[in-house]
């Protein structure tokens, strides 16, 4: 019996379980059957209403305008439910109804001319009560339906209407509600909102110091009391009566909130007193894992930054973390690439704009390990570089110098001053790089100032230390790793085309100021000539290896190099007749001899093919160069310094060192060291024309010139070509090979000397091509 009893007592229980989950099932199921009614009620309800109002008589547009604002405002009076979302209401067709009455009454109205469907809005606070609505996103969906009416209504009507204190009040309340949540739903329709907030700030930039707050005045940092009248004023239903306190239709002096970036005299911090929510929401939406809205935070700050508004700028740079989030990204993206890249990969990779990098992930890892970390640092410094260049001088200022202290400083100049002959050609192509990237002037600045000091003095032999990391750099030209001192050329060579005066200043110009290359003693003081040159000058007349050999049609004698100008006037550039422009082209043409010559039995190779590229690289520099005032003559002779001793300052002393050795360095650094020196050349500068062009100049005792260099070269070469058997046809073999027009075969010996033999001759064109062309640009350009 008590087992039947027991048995009983669980059939008993197991029927009132499942007799509860009937019930709950059935519950549910009603829920749910109501919950589709109403749904399936409020869409027939909608259709019904968009039925009815296009049979009905049209209303006048204000009360239809009244009618639907209305309608809203009933919702939340009438309905107990608020977990419905939006889409099951008719919310958002009353609010495109409102926004298509609105376009509507403007498109009837003359231009400027506010509607009273406009002046409804405004005067009872609509804006302000969407914007408390969609703060508490009630019903769920409302957020994202008030920011789409905003936007479209900034979109939409033309009319300014940011000057309203009813308008840019709420909408700067909306702003700081963006960007609050990583990845939130509404993200697109926050960046849109925000972004035609930043195309309306652009038309008319004097309307974003409404945007600019004091937080102090700010409810939120009022009293406790305070903020709760506020709250509760925004939460008051709409009674359709304007506010005693509230005066419609009044926009507000901009000049009054520009105050809110302003120093005062009771407040020193002004970080903490002042804030920019449009900037600080946009920076929050950089951080998004959409790269779409990520593109579109980046394009309004790029609006905003540009505005001339000096107060925001000030804002921009003091009272955000924008200067923070540009350097730490590009930190950031700079350490994700390998320590180790070949130099070749960085400089082939293709062009780079920020926003348009489309990748993918497989190919670029089959191009090169590291290519798309090397494609996500460019990108990010393309924008960096685009926004400094857009942004207003202020705020250009503040993020280059940013740059250069927490990216160059503290990131690059270890790399670039370490003893790993890996790391410092990885890192030096990678500058080489950013340098040829970079475009704006402030950036640019900052950049250079970071590679070559601010020094302006003339430099000596005990200052060239001074700065550590140029003085590293240009003994990286003499590396011993030519790798090493092929791209630390190219980096320089780069680095003389950008449009910086500083750069040539500091590399070559700074010590050729003061002309003191030049002999400064009298001429009855001057030392004896012998043969009618200074006994230090190099005589190639009396030199036997420079004798009858050489075909008297084709040189002109070393003696006529020397002496064809008038010795007592140094500037006898001033005076056209004085220096004919053919014995200066000859000089460079007939310095290399004929034995050593091989271009005359190649087709194509002739002096001439250098002064198309002459021309128009010349013409370039003249169009970068044209705004830094340089004279068109030398200094006045009577006017310089010539008591100080002559430097020509570590980087030309470099590349004359390493001209001199062209006969026993490879191929490949022979031409960076060339072209280095005719990009030089071709600046349009007097001295440097005078210093590196002119074989004509008498020296002072110890100095050298460019041309004095080639002539020693050229001495030592006529020594070692007796040395060297058949060395004509090897040397117009080894022609041929480099050219392409004969195969690879058997080794040559003595290989570096005749590659040698054959940079030196090509160079000594070039430089007459850079002659003939410069010194038929000034006589063309005198009057």
């Amino acid at each position: 019996m008590p087992g039947s009893l027991y048995e009983t007592s669980n059939l008993d229980r197991g029927g009132s379980n499942r007799k509860k989950k009937i019930e709950e099932f059935s519950r549910s199921s009603r829920e749910k059957l109501v919950q589709s009614k109403n749904k399936m009620f409020s869409k027939f309800t909608s259709i019904l209403q968009h039925a009815v109002e296009a049979l009905a008589p049209s209303l006048p547009l204000q009360e239809d305008f009244v009618y639907h604002w209305k309608a809203i405002t009933h919702y939340y009076i009438e309905t107990s439910d608020d977990k419905a979302p939006v889409t099951d209401t008719n919310i958002p067709s009353h609010l495109e109804q409102m926004l298509d009455i609105l376009t509507q009454e403007e498109g009837e109205r003359e231009s400027g001319e506010t509607g009273p469907c406009m002046e409804y809005l405004l005067h009872h606070k609509i804006l302000e009560t969407l914007y408390t609505l969609g703060k508490a996103d009630c019903p769920p969906g409302m957020k994202q339906q008030v920011l789409t009416f905003y936007t479209k209504l900034l979109a939409h009507i033309r009319q300014p209407l940011l000057p309203h204190i009813n308008v840019h009040r709420p909408v700067q309340k909306l702003i700081r509600l963006c960007g609050e949540v990583l990845a939130a739903p509404t993200e697109n329709e926050e960046i849109q909102f925000l972004c035609i907030v930043c195309a309306k700030l652009k038309q008319d930039p004097y309307l974003v110091n409404f945007f600019l707050e004091n937080k102090a005045k700010r409810p939120e940092a009022k009293s406790p009391q305070a903020a709760e009248d506020v709250k509760e004023k925004q939460l008051a239903p709409d009674t359709g009566q304007p506010h005693k306190e509230e005066k419609v239709d009044s926009p507000e002096e901009p000049q009054a909130a520009a105050a809110a970036c302003s120093p005062t005299t009771s407040n020193n911090n002004n970080s903490s007193s002042s804030s920019y929510s449009l900037v600080t929401s946009l920076l929050n939406l950089t951080k998004s894992p959409d790269g779409r809205i990520v593109v579109k935070a980046c394009e309004g700050l790029m609006l905003l930054v540009s505005l001339p508004e000096p107060a925001a700028a000030k804002c921009l740079t003091e009272n955000t973390e924008l200067c923070e989030l540009l350097t730490a990204r590009l930190v950031g993206f700079y350490k994700a690439l390998p320590q180790s890249m070949d130099p070749l990969d960085i400089e082939m990779v293709e062009s780079v704009n920020w926003g348009l990098d489309v990748y993918n992930l497989k190919e670029d890892a089959a191009v090169f390990t590291g290519k798309r970390a090397l494609i996500s640092f460019l990108s990010w410094l393309d924008y960096c570089d685009q926004l400094i260049k857009e942004a207003h001088k202020t705020a250009a200022g503040a993020m280059a110098t940013a740059v250069r202290e927490r990216f160059f400083v503290s990131v690059m100049e270890p790399q670039l001053m370490q003893t790993s002959e890996v790391g410092i050609l990885t890192s030096t192509a990678l500058l080489n790089r950013i340098i040829r990237q970079v475009t704006s002037e402030a950036l640019l600045q900052e950049m250079v100032h970071f590679l070559l000091g601010e020094d302006k003095e003339p430099e000596t032999l005990s200052t060239i230390t001074h700065n550590p990391l140029r003085h590293r750099l240009i003994e990286h030209c003499d590396h011993l790793s030519d790798e090493i001192s092929i791209m630390t050329l190219r980096l320089f060579e780069q680095l003389i085309q950008k449009p910086n005066q500083h750069i040539l200043h500091s590399l070559v110009l700074r010590g050729l100021e003061e002309r003191n290359y030049l002999e400064n003693k009298p001429q009855e003081e001057r030392e004896p000539l012998e043969n009618g040159q200074p006994h230090d000058a190099v005589d190639l007349e009396e030199d036997p290896l420079f004798g009858d050999d050489l075909s008297p049609d084709s040189r002109l004698s070393g003696s006529d190099w020397l002496s064809s100008s008038p010795q007592q006037s140094p500037d006898h550039l001033k005076s056209e007749g004085k220096m004919e422009v053919h014995k200066i082209v000859n000089s460079f043409l007939c310095l290399v001899p004929d034995e050593a010559k091989s271009s005359y039995q190649v087709e194509g190779t002739g002096y001439d093919t250098y002064l198309r590229d002459a021309h128009r690289q010349f013409r370039d520099y003249c169009g970068v160069c044209q705004r830094w005032d340089w004279r068109g003559n030398p200094k006045p002779f009577e006017k310089c310094n010539l008591d100080l001793p002559f430097f020509e300052g570590h980087f030309l002393k470099v590349l004359f060192d390493r001209m001199g050795r062209i006969l026993d360095q490879p191929y490949d650094v022979n031409l960076q060291v060339t072209a280095v020196l005719s990009k030089l050349s071709l600046l349009p500068h007097p001295h440097v024309h005078e210093y590196l062009l002119d074989p004509y100049i008498n020296l002072a005792p110890g100095c050298r010139s460019l041309f004095s260099v080639i002539v020693r070269v050229v001495g030592d070469l006529m020594l070692r070509i007796q040395r060297i058997p058949d060395f004509t046809p090897k040397l117009l073999l080894v022609r041929k090979r480099l050219l392409g027009l004969e195969p690879e075969g058997i080794n040559i010996d003595h290989m570096t000397l005749l590659e040698g033999v054959i940079v030196l001759e090509e160079f000594c064109k070039e430089l007459a091509a850079i002659a003939f062309v410069k010194y038929h640009a000034a006589a063309f350009s005198s009057p």
